[in-house]
């Protein structure tokens, strides 16, 4: 067994003192640094034993790419190159998870896009791998701005989806991320999104652990599925598609192979409640009748709003929600006891946020949920936007004209 696959040794390839993602994320101590979302990234990738990334540029994700390339020429990072488009990247990042490798790429809007045959890929091959999505625009006329609407192609590709709100959060749901990713009755592609320069490219004070440890390297022989390696022969669902016998195995075995990989997203519930400290976080007043219930940065908006409002004497709480899949269905239907409206601020034009609460809470709840505000292209969400909606619902309940 090579020293990158061997769970006895004290420290890996790189020097680094091998410790469990418990110690790294919950009792190492930690000094402030002053990063960007990318730099933070590097960081967590430093310190997560990764074996394999490739990469392409595409703003904002490109300085993320970039610094895990450094990582590679500083011996943290196994093997390092560039596909020659996204497509390729995420077909190559593929390979190298099924191999057996700890994987990480980046990507953001139109690369999404290219990709994205090969997400359902990664799900139905039990891909244990990370995907880091810096969210911008994907719309025309061409824009770079953040806009996290490609998220919404993301929701039933089978993999885990994570939203974190700053860079501290972005460092933490990395390290994470690998480690439920990889968990055996878990074992699915995990997507750690935030949103494209205000978070990959703002600067903020962030808690990291020294850089002389990392977490345990990726076993893959404990995989529900055996790695395609020298001593392995190719499995999987490669070597003798399903497509090519009779219809009915071929329908009984992908109808219950898609039930499998949403029920392995289920079972990563216990495993992100541990280290997201929860699937939700909530913040505001607890006998509130007016929530919020965002996700990444319009959670901080959120909050600035229920800040300006506690002013006007309104009542507001921010329900952030950590996970998009698997949603947070309980945990949200808890912090959503006593509301009367819940605001869906949302960084997009379509709602999709608004959409699939509104999908899975139908008929469970009586809370009136409301699509809005929401701007797309880039544009802010001053909280004065969203204090304007609310104010309106208030004096409506008040029998203003």
């Amino acid at each position: 067994m090579s020293k990158r696959t061997d769970m006895t040794a004290t420290h890996n390839w790189s020097g680094q003192k091998l410790v469990s993602t418990d110690y790294m994320l919950f009792e190492a101590p930690r000094t402030k640094h002053f990063m960007t979302g990318s730099e933070v990234l590097k960081e967590a990738v430093k310190r997560s034993t990764v074996d394999a990334s490739v990469s392409y540029p595409i703003t904002p994700q490109s300085e993320a790419a970039h610094l895990i390339g450094e990582l590679w020429a500083e011996g943290y990072v196994g093997a390092y190159f560039r596909g020659e488009n996204e497509f390729g990247v995420m077909s190559e990042v593929a390979g190298c998870a099924m191999a057996g490798a700890r994987t990480i790429t980046t990507t953001s809007g139109p690369g999404t896009l290219r990709a994205m045959e090969n997400f359902p890929m990664w799900s139905g091959t039990r891909a244990a791998m990370q995907l880091v999505l810096m969210a911008r625009g994907i719309n025309s006329p061409l824009t770079i701005q953040p806009d996290n609407l490609e998220v919404s192609f993301l929701l039933e590709t089978g993999m885990m989806i994570w939203y974190a709100e700053n860079v501290q959060e972005l460092f933490d749901m990395s390290i994470a991320a690998f480690t439920v990713a990889e968990k055996p009755d878990v074992h699915v592609p995990i997507v750690t999104v935030v949103d494209g320069f205000f978070v990959s490219h703002t600067r903020e004070a962030v808690m990291l652990p020294e850089d002389d440890i990392a977490i345990f390297p990726y076993d893959p022989y404990k995989a529900p599925l055996p790695p395609i390696d020298s001593e392995t022969p190719p499995g999987r669902f490669l070597r003798d598609p399903f497509v090519m016998k009779s219809n009915y195995i071929s329908y009984a075995t992908h109808a219950s192979w898609q039930w499998e990989i949403r029920s392995a997203v289920e079972r990563s519930v216990p495993y992100a409640k541990h280290y997201l400290n929860g699937l939700v976080h909530v913040t505001g007043d607890a006998d509130a009748e007016i929530a919020f219930i965002a996700c990444g940065t319009a959670s901080n908006q959120s909050k600035e709003a229920h800040r300006e409002l506690a002013k006007l004497g309104v009542k507001t709480k921010v329900i952030k929600l950590r996970t998009i899949r698997p949603f947070p269905e309980e945990e949200l239907l808890e912090a959503l006891k006593g509301v009367k409206h819940a605001f869906v601020p949302e960084f997009n034009i379509v709602g999709w946020l608004a959409n699939d609460v509104k999908a899975k809470l139908y008929g469970k709840c009586d809370t009136e949920i409301i699509s809005g505000p929401k701007v797309a292209g880039g544009m802010s969400m001053p909280a004065e936007a969203i204090i304007v909606e609310v104010m309106e619902k208030v004096n409506a309940g008040k029998g203003a004209k």
